[in-house]
């Protein structure tokens, strides 16, 4: 919002203009307690509370303005503006700020490899544009405004990550952020208590393609055909596809890239061919050598000073995430035995049971020797493996388990729903682990 004064703020966001301030807005908090010089505090209306309620303080602590519900138009200390709904008119604002920027917007969604789709995307155009990205999960109606309120003028590309847990929601964040470019990772089955089927995942995922110049999809998803309407160029990535993979490199309609893939893991690769389709949809051809960016819970590699390895991927957990995870653990080199430590998959629906079981499969023909499940759900995987296994009913108990079991030679992957806690696992093995 650099550049524009109280007045042209209030315009876009639909508000009304109570008090105005000299100056202008540097980026939104919805944190009072976080907001300070340069801030635009957005009072949202909760449940239970109205946001506006902090407002005052957030003024007093240097925040530029508030914009609040009208029943807190009397607060004073800097601008004041107020919309009778604050988080749909954060919304608005931040779609004009779009406009205003000109960049090209890449949205990505899909039931898993979201965030590390959008990272790969966003290592590959940095080199050759200015580009900015939504930080980790802030890909809801609530975090990705504040996000795209933060890029400065001159952004060329901006990166934007869509997320949802029913009808209707990524719909909305279409609407905020106007994407020139949709890339859908895939279609599994996630959040089936509220879309019913994967048909449902499917027509969820779809609604962020109407006004897109270009869909990037996955190649073998038939679900999505009903969606692609002939408004906009379709790019298909995977075998079959337009952008596929050979060897360590990629081949883009028909020509090698001047590309090298860094990483081993499957999902990860696939993930790479989605990344490169969307920096060819806005002109950009990447080169060079490709890195795997790791995010905080996201696969972070523990090395355990005694010698075993963590990997630690429980930010969260799908069943097609977890073939992946394994898959990964598969594959790496170990002296000794592969351990997993597998929770609960959260809102499957009524194919609940039969999709743990599945994970169970998956992680005896990956190899693994010793599985802990965590959870009343993650429990039906050992119908489905006969190896060594433990199951404990949460992460507190399993990190207290795999404190006595895990030995310096192992390699152990930790995975399950953000909702399982399994974190506190790999932070109980560093705090155990001897310091020199």
């Amino acid at each position: 919002m650099r550049g524009w004064d109280a007045a042209r703020v209030a315009a876009a966001a639909g508000a009304e203009l109570v008090h105005g301030a000299a100056g202008e807005p540097l980026r939104v908090s919805i944190d009072s307690r976080a907001a300070g010089a340069g801030d635009l505090f957005v009072g949202l209306v909760g449940e239970h509370t109205d946001g506006g309620r902090f407002a005052q303080g957030a003024l007093d602590s240097g925040a530029w303005g508030a914009l609040v519900s009208p029943a807190f138009a009397d607060i004073t200390g800097g601008a004041v503006l107020t919309a009778a709904d604050p988080l749909a008119a954060m919304g608005l604002l931040a779609r004009e700020w779009r406009r205003a920027l000109g960049a090209a917007v890449i949205a990505v969604t899909g039931s898993v490899g979201k965030t590390s789709t959008k990272e790969l995307l966003t290592a590959l155009l940095a080199r050759e544009r200015r580009t900015v990205a939504s930080r980790a999960n802030f890909n809801t109606d609530i975090g990705m405004p504040p996000e795209i309120l933060a890029a400065d003028p001159g952004t060329e590309a901006l990166v934007l990550e869509a997320a949802m847990r029913g009808f209707g929601e990524i719909a909305t964040l279409r609407d905020i952020c106007e994407p020139d470019v949709a890339v859908i990772t895939n279609i599994a089955p996630v959040h089936l208590e509220q879309v019913g089927s994967l048909e449902g995942v499917a027509r969820a995922k779809a609604e962020l393609l109407p006004g897109v110049s270009t869909a990037v999809i996955p190649a073998d998803e038939p679900r999505l055909s009903p969606y692609l309407d002939g408004s906009f160029e379709v790019v298909r990535f995977g075998d079959g596809g337009d952008v596929v993979l050979d060897g360590d490199g990629i081949v883009a309609f028909g020509e090698r890239l001047d590309l090298e893939l860094a990483f081993r893991a499957e999902h990860h690769r696939i993930n790479a061919l989605a990344a490169v389709a969307a920096c060819l949809a806005i002109g950009v051809r990447p080169s060079g050598r490709v890195e795997l960016p790791v995010g905080h819970l996201r696969g972070e590699r523990v090395e355990l000073p005694g010698g075993a390895l963590v990997i630690n991927d429980c930010y969260n957990a799908r069943p097609l995430s977890m073939r992946a995870a394994l898959a990964e653990l598969s594959a790496e080199p170990a002296e000794g035995r592969r351990v997993a430590v597998l929770g609960d998959m959260l809102e499957l629906g009524a194919r609940e049971a039969e999709l743990h079981r599945e994970v169970g499969e998956a992680a005896a023909e990956a190899g693994v020797d010793l599985l802990v499940t965590v959870g009343p759900r993650a429990v039906a995987m050992l119908d489905a493996f006969d190896g060594e296994s433990y199951a404990v009913a949460d992460a507190n108990e399993a990190a207290s388990l795999v404190e006595e079991i895990l030995e310096p030679t192992d390699v152990m992957l930790v995975k399950g729903s953000r909702g399982v806690g399994l974190e506190v696992v790999a932070e109980a093995l560093q705090e155990a682990a001897p310091h020199g």
